[in-house]
């Protein structure tokens, strides 16, 4: 393998509104994240300085992690949040300790299957293990059977929680978890 792994700039919103935008479009999109493809493209450009300034190097309750290939081009991403306990999460659930939570995981169809996000989830985990997470967890949709398989190869467990979708009702979304060593 041949990329660098590493957490963005604030200056890099292009690029991270470009891979996201990929991510979008990609064939599972509706059962691997919760926006679409024109909510996301509608959105001006101080959305995505924001939104990079919140994850970017240095920032304490985010980091979006990405792969760059040889040619500088951004392959893959995750992102983990810090999520507080005593806090809501974003289903409004209770958080009851400090973890991580992995969202926006996206690797290019070209480079699927080449290790790149055992890579990318090694470096979340090393992140929020520095921030002295408990555990780093993350939800993937009941139907995205290819995820599922993926996270537990690289250790994430099913917890038992269910989310259900608000936007759609008769969908729900699986926890799985991973605790720090």
């Amino acid at each position: 393998m041949n990329y660098v792994i590493r957490s963005i700039r604030a200056d890099e919103w292009p690029a991270a509104k470009e891979l996201r935008l990929a991510a979008l479009q990609d064939p599972i999109a509706h059962l691997a994240f919760l926006e679409t493809y024109n909510e996301v493209l509608a959105q001006p450009d101080s959305f995505w300085e924001g939104r990079a300034a919140r994850v970017c190097e240095g920032a304490e309750s985010g980091q979006q992690i990405i792969a760059e290939g040889q040619d500088g081009r951004w392959v893959g991403t995750l992102t983990v949040l810090l999520e507080e306990p005593g806090t809501t999460d974003w289903a409004g659930y209770p958080v009851e300790r400090k973890q991580g939570h992995v969202v926006g995981v996206f690797v290019r169809p070209e480079e699927r299957g080449s290790g790149l996000i055992e890579v990318l989830v090694d470096a979340g985990l090393e992140w929020a293990w520095g921030r002295d997470a408990e555990r780093v967890r993350l939800i993937v949709h009941e139907e995205n059977g290819r995820a599922q398989r993926l996270y537990r190869k690289v250790g994430f467990v099913p917890t038992g929680l269910v989310v259900p979708l608000s936007a759609r009702p008769d969908e729900r979304e699986l926890e799985f978890a991973v605790e720090r060593p």
